[in-house]
Parts: structure tokens; sequence; C-alpha cells
């Protein structure tokens, strides 16, 4: 089965095309950092906007990548949830239009389930395995013990961990988005210069809380100390602290949920720091540790395209009335 994805569910517009037998054959995304940039975050009404400019674009240059007319795609998916509820209606809508015109069965993905299982669009991972999705909206672990097998174990109690980053960036003047630039900063600073608290929670608990964090951050900064700190040394120590408890919390979960595995994923699995000690952390607990590419760590529509192919090809069609939504049954 050849499947078309499209994705709409914060900023990037996205499509793709993915078949069962020769893979993933085409994935195109349009990003909006330059129009949110301006504001320093995601502005939801011209998110919408945009999605409307560009997915008719994407999809055709999609297909075009993948040599597929209308007569060679047996499917499409689309994201119905979560996200941003204008933009969802956006890329939804059209789903739904483009699989009437073309007669095609329809799938609503959830985007924190793609997200999960977007590891196998470039390895396969034994079951069950443990999956750690961390981005700008969502922090969260879950155990997963097949394609239909996936139980949430924990997540933040505030701030998302890539959320934190964004609003730590602003606060050192760092810009939008402010993720990649504390990763790009943080690689010419001293990690333990300064010393931010680490919000462990009680003991077995598989929650995380980074608001904490980011007071720490603003306090800091007003103090004699942290107006004089190095922005690279400042950056450094926050990510360091992020970090440290992403990877301590994945790994103990691991160990309590006697799994040998765990799967990185959401736009944060993208950190420099979080691979490089997820990978050493995990590789001295005896633990494998897996991570998409950098590209299939943010927002894509293969991630959406594989998961579509596979509950299509088990007869799964969403319904007409398939609408978006805000919450995931995959989270809190």
């Amino acid at each position: 089965m050849r499947v078309l994805g499209i994705e709409s569910s914060c900023d990037d517009t996205a499509a793709a095309v993915y078949d069962a037998s020769a893979g993933l054959l085409a994935n195109v995304i349009s990003s909006q950092v330059p129009v949110h940039s301006l504001y320093g975050g995601v502005v939801p009404e011209l998110a919408s906007r945009e999605h409307i400019r560009h997915v008719l674009p994407v999809v055709e240059q999609a297909l075009s990548d993948a040599g597929s007319g209308r007569e060679e795609i047996d499917g499409i998916a689309v994201t119905a949830g979560p996200g941003l509820i204008g933009s969802l209606l956006v890329g939804l809508c059209f789903a739904k239009s483009l699989a009437y015109s073309w007669g095609r069965p329809l799938y609503g993905t959830d985007h924190l389930e793609a997200h999960i299982f977007s590891i196998f669009l470039e390895q396969d991972v034994e079951f069950p395995f443990l999956a750690l999705l961390v981005s700008g909206g969502h922090t969260s672990l879950f155990r997963v013990s097949g394609w239909e097998e996936v139980s949430y174990l924990g997540g933040t109690l505030d701030d998302a961990a890539g959320e934190a980053f964004d609003k730590a960036a602003k606060l050192l003047g760092l810009g939008y988005p402010g993720g990649a630039a504390i990763d790009r900063i943080a690689q010419g600073g001293d990690p333990d210069r300064f010393a931010f608290p680490r919000a462990w929670l009680a003991p077995g608990s598989a929650d995380f809380s980074f608001s904490g964090l980011k007071t720490s951050l603003r306090v800091f900064l007003s103090t004699p100390e942290g107006k004089d700190g190095r922005v690279e040394d400042l950056a450094a120590s926050f990510q360091e602290a992020v970090v440290d408890v992403l990877v301590g919390k994945t790994l103990e979960a691991a160990r309590r949920e006697r799994v040998p595995r765990i799967v990185l994923s959401g736009g944060v699995s993208a950190n420099s720091r979080l691979r490089d000690l997820a990978g050493k952390e995990g590789s001295r607990a005896g633990i494998a540790v897996y991570f998409p590419s950098r590209a299939l760590c943010t927002d894509n529509a293969a991630m959406v395209a594989l998961l579509g192919e596979r509950r299509l090809s088990a007869g799964r069609a969403s319904g007409p009335d398939l609408n978006a939504y805000a919450s995931s049954r995959f989270s809190r």
C-alpha cells in the first residue's frame, strides 16, 4: 500500500509518500520560522494562514518527488491531533476533500503516536521499548509493547522541555527557535559553570517539571553573577540541567519497567547534548538507545504516512466525522 501523509499540527506544513514495499518515497516540509521569528514564538492565526497558502504546493511537490499520481496512491493519512486547532483543520479538511474526490480511504493519525513510531522509517526496533517523546509541547514517557500497545507512564507537570528551551533562549536573547539556538551556542560553553536545579520529583516518578528551572534562570540573570556570566556558559549549564533530568529519569524508568531499549523522538531529540548523553549513559547501563535522524525528529509527514499505512492496511479507516482535537489520548 502507498500512502500520502499530511501534517499541519503546528507551524510546519508537510507532506510525504510512504510505500509499504519501497519505503519513504518523498518527504517535503515547508517551515514557517521566518514568519514567527518576528514574534518570538508561534502565532496560531498566522500559522493557519500559512498552512492554507502552502498545503497544496507541498502535497503536489511530495507527489512529484515520489513519481506518483493519484492512481498510485492507495490511501491518505493526516494528523488529526493534538495541536493548534486552526492549523490542524487546514490539513484535515484538505485531506478529507482529497480522499473524497479521489475515492481513497482516510486515516486520522495521532501526532504523538506518529512521533513514537517514527524510528521505524529508518530502522527496526524490537518490542518492547521505552519511548521518550520530547518536544516544544510534549515531554512524555511511554512503554511501547507493540504497534497497538502504547502505555503512558508519565509526563511533564508544567512546561515541556522544548518550551523551557524556548523561554530560556528568550531570556538569554538568543532568538527563535530557542532550542536550536541554545544547542548551537552551548557547544562553546561550560556545562558545569553554573549549578541550575534538577527537579527529580518523588522517587519512582516518571513525571517531569521544568518551570522551576526556567524561573531559576530568570532570577539568576538578575544577580551580578548572572549579569556578568558568558551567555555560552549560561546556555550550556541550563541545557545540561534539562538533559540530565531527561536522560536520568528515562533510564530509571527503563530499569523499573525492565525494558532494555529506549527510543527518543520529537523535536528536542535532535539536541546534540541529549543524543550524546543518552548514548553514553545508555551504553553504561546496558540499555540500547535509538533516535531518528534529525530530519525526522521535528514535525514531518513521513511519520504520519508510515502510521497511516499500518492502520489502513489493517482496515482501520476513519469515517467522515473525523475531526481535529487538541488533547491526545496518549497524554496526561
